[in-house]
Parts: structure tokens; sequence; C-alpha cells
């Protein structure tokens, strides 16, 4: 099956001893189009499979990245080759005997995230599965990369390293280098500073009320912190991508780069620059888990489908444990603060009842179908294994610092996992991550794992913080238990989420209903709380809403106050061990919590 012809940006007479010589252009950035040229030298058969990735490694959804190609055309010696479309991302060109071929499409770019292409007047981004074709059998050729900016001001950065005397010419090892290599074009601004003698590139496109130095003195904290647990930096350099926008959040890790997304505006306020500086210091610590200390399920890429593994819970919770910690190492934020983000955590935690539903395992393995695919329903039958995973990190820290005085903790299970695993690159299995946990405790974990790793056991948060000083506290607000999520929207209070067994959901009432009176009496825009406090538990209210366009009325019976928040918080009198086990944990004494 063979395409009309269409007219592309010409890319350069091939100057570069390479098999495979990828070219992207977009001469006409408005139209959110990259212009893709791919040249292919002595491919030794004579069809060439070519494939686009379904996903990225980092982020685990199949996100179809073929559905953006269009105007897929091939062609030797000016001559238009034969090809056909096999599966969704799959296209198959009959090459003869040419010598060379070349292969042209376009990607439309129009979604700003760290994990797809985007491109308008103001710049150009794209992560390498979103934009190149994989050739099938020749993923561990080196490929060079060469990029055609729209004008001459616009100026590129990737991780890759540049090709001496070529302009915008970059070489990936092979495939997977490049599907982890992103890049940014454009008019951004460009930082650059130097930590424990490695070179370190901070690129920001977007306006916003950062202050550069802040930025790169709080980036080189978080880099040296983690650097000291893991005795030194795996790269000679290193970049950072951010995007700037109005109420956006999410990171992406590879392996000497990361790109980050975040609010153009959230950089004064304090807990939002807290924030920040926790993204930055989790996609950082992803250099070294996840990037090199990967799960089997992990260790080799199919870009063609799903890669299972059950210990995302350790990928990517341990690294949530750690980059509320890395800062506060860092001296960035003190111990209040940390453990005003550590309650944060803990309540959206205990306020998840999907943790009942759904084990750690089972939510790392189904993050493909689950975690990225949130629905009405997921609060109830869904737990992230970023959150719980943190959870469970945090309690076998103070399991392993309570068996040995402080003298090993979860740091040293990191530490052993990259010497055994991540230097090499060899992938780990759950019993192999779980022998390493359990080698650095010098206890059996195995009740441990069942409970809170397989099973549904509650996490004993008191058990594990009882030898620190520390207990969990509930608090509440006085408000009566209806079990609804509401956000307004347009002016309209629309359910959200309603928790399974609450009295809200035994009625009747639905996610996407409108709410619109209490009593008779109209419900004004986040109004509900307020309301709800004027009733007494078991006491009866008629509540009006909008169900699929139709009015309804429901009688519901409030139930008893739900803790709208947990705290750790001391003990009562804590003996000396205790204040001794809190010291050596985080290094200040009990009391400054207080």
């Amino acid at each position: 099956m063979n395409k009309a012809k269409v007219s592309y940006t010409e890319s350069p007479t091939q100057a570069i001893n390479s098999s495979i010589h990828y070219w992207v252009a977009m001469p006409q950035p408005e139209t959110h189009l990259f212009e893709v040229t791919l040249h292919i030298f002595n491919y030794p058969l004579s069809v060439i499979n070519l494939k686009m990735p379904v996903w990225t490694p980092g982020s685990y959804l199949v996100r179809e990245y073929a559905k953006n190609l269009q105007d897929f055309a091939a062609f030797a010696d000016a001559e238009t080759l034969s090809w056909r479309k096999i599966s969704k991302n799959h296209w198959q060109v009959e090459k003869g005997d040419a010598a060379e071929v070349i292969v042209r499409y376009r990607v439309f770019a129009n979604e700003l995230s760290v994990r797809t292409n985007h491109l308008d007047t103001t710049h150009g981004y794209f992560n390498g599965a979103a934009l190149f074709l994989r050739i099938t059998g020749w993923e561990d050729q080196p490929i060079h990369i060469t990029i055609v900016p729209p004008n001459s001001q616009w100026q590129v950065i990737t991780g890759l390293p540049q090709v001496k005397g070529e302009t915008n010419t970059f070489l990936a090892e092979n495939f997977d280098t490049l599907v982890d290599s992103p890049f940014e074009i454009g008019n951004h601004e460009i930082f650059n500073f130097e930590v424990l003698g490695k070179t370190h590139e901070l690129a920001i496109w977007g306006q916003g009320n950062y202050q550069p130095e802040k930025l790169i003195n709080d980036f080189s904290k978080v880099i040296e912190v983690e650097a000291q647990m893991f005795g030194g930096l795996p790269y000679e350099r290193y970049v950072f991508i951010l995007h700037l926008l109005n109420q956006a959040y999410g990171g992406l890790e590879h392996k000497n780069s990361c790109s980050l997304i975040y609010h153009r505006f959230g950089f004064r306020h304090q807990e939002k620059y807290e924030r920040f500086i926790q993204l930055v210091a989790h996609e950082f610590f992803h250099l070294w888990n996840v990037k090199r200390i990967r799960p089997q399920g992990l260790e080799t890429f199919d870009y063609d489908q799903e890669n299972y593994t059950d210990s995302l819970w350790f990928c990517e919770g341990t690294t949530s444990y750690y980059d509320l910690v890395i800062p506060f190492r860092a001296g960035i934020y003190d111990v209040k603060s940390y453990f005003h983000h550590l309650n944060q955590e803990i309540t959206k935690y205990l306020k998840t009842p999907g943790r009942k539903v759904q084990n750690l395992s089972e939510s790392s393995f189904d993050a493909w179908i689950k975690l990225y695919r949130q629905d009405a329903n997921s609060g109830n039958s869904q737990i992230s294994y970023y959150l719980k995973g943190e959870m469970v990190s945090l309690l076998l820290d103070l399991i392993i610092r309570s068996h040995h005085q402080n003298q090993r903790s979860f740091d040293d299970v990191m530490v052993k996992m990259w010497e055994q695993f991540g230097k090499d690159e060899i992938g780990y299995t759950s019993q192999q991550l779980k022998s390493v946990i359990e080698s650095v405790a010098d206890l059996d974990l195995s009740d441990f794992f069942k409970s809170y790793i397989h099973g549904l056991d509650d996490l004993p948060f008191d058990q594990y913080l009882q030898p620190f000083g520390l207990q969990l506290v509930e608090e509440y607000d006085h408000t009566p238990y209806l079990g609804v999520r509401i956000k307004t929207e347009n002016g309209r209070e629309v359910v959200k989420f309603v928790e399974m067994g609450s009295p809200a959901q035994k009625v009747g009432i639905d996610a996407g209903d409108e709410l619109l009176a209490i009593d008779g009496i109209k419900l004004g825009a986040n109004q509900l709380n307020e309301r709800l406090q004027d009733y007494q538990v078991n006491d009866v209210i008629e509540i009006s809403v909008f169900h699929q366009d139709q009015l309804r009325q429901y009688s519901v019976t409030l139930a008893p106050q739900h803790p709208s928040k947990y705290k750790l918080k001391p003990v009562a009198n804590p003996d000396q061990n205790q204040t001794e086990n809190f010291l050596g944990w985080l290094g200040v004494p009990l009391s400054t919590i207080k």
C-alpha cells in the first residue's frame, strides 16, 4: 500500500558513517507537526519492519503513540517504495536490494506532559518513544539524530552527546538510549552548574516566579545528599528540563536527565516550593532506583506491550519515601516541615478506602490498567503503589533502625541493591529484593511481606513508631459523615467520589450527580462541610440532586465523624531509649516536633 506523496523539509546529504540517522524538522511549528526523516543504510534484509513504541519506560500505561503518526512514506533512489501496515504500530517496507532507504512521516505533537510531545511557536519538546520508529532487529545499532529548528534562534538541549563538527547532531548508542533522552528545542533559558566535579544543566521553558540562584543551590544540595548515599554520581553530565505552566505537576526520570513540569507561580510560597524540590529529589533518586536498579520485568524493555512487575512499590514508593527525606537531610526544610509533609501522605493513605481492597503487589502489577486510568470507583478499589509503597518503606526503615539502634537503615538496603544489581544493571526478582531487605534488617520479614505487601492487613503505624517516641493521632473537624467528595465545576457542585458503604452510597447518590440543596436550601459553592456541621450524627437530611438530568430527593442518615486528618505526635513522657532512637533517626531532639 502506498500513500500519496507529501512535501517534506529536505534532510541534508548523509555525511556521517552511521546505519541509522534521524532528522527531526519543525518548519511550521504552529501546526504542531514534527517532520521526521529516517535514513537507513545497508539494512541486510529485503523487508524493513518499523514499530512505534506503545509506552515509555517510567510511565506504566499503554499510550498508543502511533495514533499521532501520519503521512508515512518510504523511498529509495528517489522512487517510492511499497509498504503496508501490519498492526496499530507496525509498518513494513519492501526495500528490495536498495542500499539506502528514506522513511518520512509526521507526528502531531500538542500534548505537553513529561511523557508525550509538544510543538508550538514557542518551543518543541519530544520523548523518543513518542516520536521515533524502532527498526526491529537493529535496536542495538548506534543512532544519529539531527535537529532542524525552524529558525536560528532556537537552541537544542538533550542528555545525548553532541557529534563534534556537526550542527545540532547527537548520538544515541542504541534505541533504548534514544528513548531515554528527551529533547527540548526553543528559546529556553539554560543555567550551567557543577556539582561534585560533574556538569549539570537546567533548561527552563516558560515564565514563572522562580529564582535561578535558589534553584541551583537547592538542586546542588539534593544532588550531593543522594550522591553521598550511593557513593558518587553515575554520569559525567546531567540535564534537568523544566516546563512551567499553570497548575501543572509531573516528572519523568532518565539515565542522565529528567523532565519536570510545574506550576509557573509555585516557587514563592514555601510549601509549594518544598513540593517542587520533592519532585526534583524524586526524579533524581530514580537515577539509581529504576533507571539502574531495575526489577527483572523491566530489565529488558518490550516496547510493544505491557512489562509486568510486582515491585513498583519499591521502584516508586521507596523513591517517594526518600523524596520527603532528601530535602530534609539537605537542609532545605526543617523537621517540622518534614513531618508536615509526612502527615499529609499518611492522611492521604488512610483516607483511601481502596487500601482494604487492593494489596501492594497487585497495585504494582496492575499499574497498566488501573493507576493511570482513574474512574469514579478507583478510590474504593485501588491503592497507589506510590503511596502505600512510601508507607511500607517508612515502616521498614523504622524496623531496621530500631533493631540496629540506627546503625543500619533503609539507606543500607538501597546501597546493597545498587552494589548487587544497579551497577551492572542486573534485574532483580521480588524474592531477591525481599532477601536484601532481610539481610540488612537481620530479620525474617516473611510475615511483614505477607501481611502488608501481599496482603490487606492495616499497616501497624504505632507499633513501629513507638520505639521512636511517636504515635499516630486522629484529628476530627466535627462534621457528620456523608461519604462524598465534590468539586465546583462552572458553578455546580458535582459529586466526584462516593465512598463504598457510606450514607450517600447506601441511598444511591452517585458520582456525576449535581448536589443542589440540603433540606430544601440551595447548596452554595464549597459549602458542603460547613452545612453538614449544622447537623448531628444520626440526623436525617434531605438531599436534592440532579442525577442524569433528573431531579431526585434522598433521605440520608448521617454517620459518626471520620478523621479529617492524621498527625504524628510525641508520646506522653517518652523514655530515654525513645528519645535516643528519634535523635539517631533524624538528628534532632524529639521535642522539636511538639
